[in-house]
């Protein structure tokens, strides 16, 4: 297949190279072409725009940080928009705002809203879940791709459907983040050792995601991002947003997002990965 892919960070760098694997042929671009050498070293193409990813190719699947973003590779004078064929399918995987999701299915003549989760371990291994929103035929023709680069693939229904489903799953994820954060916090203060409490908890009822895969980095004092502090608050403002807009208050949810909003906001360490949650307790040394 002949591929254009937008948004060569963490997550995307993982997803191309198993494209890449599979002998599609990927066209790249990324707001800033350094980061992108790493995929163009194992033989994906560079374009100097959204809208020259796109022409040309079979599918454009985006992978970008923020909506503001999304709405600047599809919408922009060189956007995908400009330079998409009636055929072509295109397929955001950026965790967005469901209601841009809906206004891009409008706007496109196929799109799908398919965000993941699984972090970098599983952009890199081809281990990813896919939530997907849009028009069925539309999923139907990119899920040769889906399985290529994921594990397991979820229909929700229409535009929209994919991201409400990641916030769904974020709103889970943020429970798993304070949870195993406040464990180790106290499991150091009552002088424990955490690589056992770690092991010990992840065999029975608390084992969870965010423990097996985030706690032995944190013990390594490992905070590179699997996942930027920043995106998941991102991630968790929009579903407090929705929830808001739905009637529903999320309690949890909430003190979550101020949490980070201080990691992020306060102690400006954003560009970590999400584990960094508990310098908000421990100094870096510890």
């Amino acid at each position: 297949m002949k591929i254009g892919f937008i948004g060569t960070g963490v997550m995307g760098t993982g997803i191309i190279n198993n494209l890449l694997k599979h002998g599609n042929e990927v066209t790249v671009f990324n707001r800033t072409q350094a980061h992108a050498q790493a995929v163009i070293d194992n033989g994906a193409k560079w374009a100097p725009t959204p809208a020259a990813a796109t022409k040309g190719n079979d599918f454009v699947f985006t992978m970008v940080g923020f909506p503001a973003d999304v709405e600047e590779v599809y919408y922009g004078s060189d956007g995908i928009l400009a330079a998409a064929p009636e055929d072509q399918v295109l397929v955001d995987m950026t965790t967005s705002k469901p209601s841009l999701a809906k206004q891009l299915a409008k706007d496109a003549a196929h799109m799908v809203d398919a965000p993941v989760s699984g972090g970098d371990i599983g952009a890199k291994n081809a281990t990813l879940t896919v939530m997907l929103g849009g028009a069925q035929a539309d999923v139907q023709k990119i899920m040769p791709i889906l399985q290529q680069i994921s594990a397991s693939q979820h229909y929700f229904g229409p535009a929209g459907s994919g991201q409400h489903a990641k916030m769904a799953n974020q709103i889970m994820v943020a429970g798993t983040m304070t949870g195993m954060t406040e464990m180790l916090v106290y499991a150091k203060k009552a002088g424990l050792n955490l690589a056992d409490v770690i092991q010990t908890v992840g065999a029975g009822a608390a084992a969870n995601w965010s423990l097996s895969n985030y706690g032995p980095r944190i013990l390594k004092q490992d905070y590179t991002p699997g996942f930027f502090a920043k995106h998941f608050l991102k991630d968790l403002r929009i579903a407090l947003d929705e929830a808001e807009q739905m009637g529903l208050e999320l309690p949890a949810t909430a003190e979550a997002k101020r949490l980070y909003g201080v990691l992020v906001d306060q102690k400006k360490l954003g560009n970590d990965g999400t584990q960094a949650l508990v310098k908000l307790w421990w100094n870096q040394s510890n």
